[in-house]
């Protein structure tokens, strides 16, 4: 019952308040930074110009949000996931030099000639790894 006498009055609630001399937001609005003494330029009609200024050794830099780097996510990458696994898995398999497994003994040649053409390549490199 109280909905019909309800509608009409909320058609005339703007009007109350001033409903019909709501003001325009201007159509265009610059955001600009400015360097040093620069002038900040003058809107024309219903434009906003809004300046922020900075020193004028800002002036050719790259920005700030584009000058740092981001930190990396998450922790260390697969491949020295995968190596470390690798290696740790290596000492039981066949090749490997250790006592621990069969045929770990194996390794033990190979092993001594990457330390040897390791330390020839630091030496060529005069100590420059």
């Amino acid at each position: 019952m109280r909905l019909p006498i309800l509608l009409p009055a909320l058609a005339l609630l703007p009007l109350a308040f001033g409903g019909a001399a709501h003001a325009e937001p201007p159509q265009k609005i610059f955001n600009l930074v400015v360097y040093g003494n620069d002038p900040c330029p003058k809107g024309q009609g219903d434009e906003i110009i809004v300046c922020a200024r900075k020193p004028e050794s800002e002036r050719y830099r790259i920005p700030k949000k584009l000058r740092e780097k981001p930190e990396p996510a998450g922790g260390p990458g697969w491949g020295s996931q995968v190596a470390t696994m690798e290696q740790v898995q290596r000492q039981t398999l066949p090749g490997s030099c250790s006592a621990i497994g069969s045929n770990g003994f194996t390794g033990c040649t190979a092993k001594a000639l990457e330390q040897w053409f390791a330390e020839r390549r630091m030496q060529e490199s005069k100590g420059e790894p």
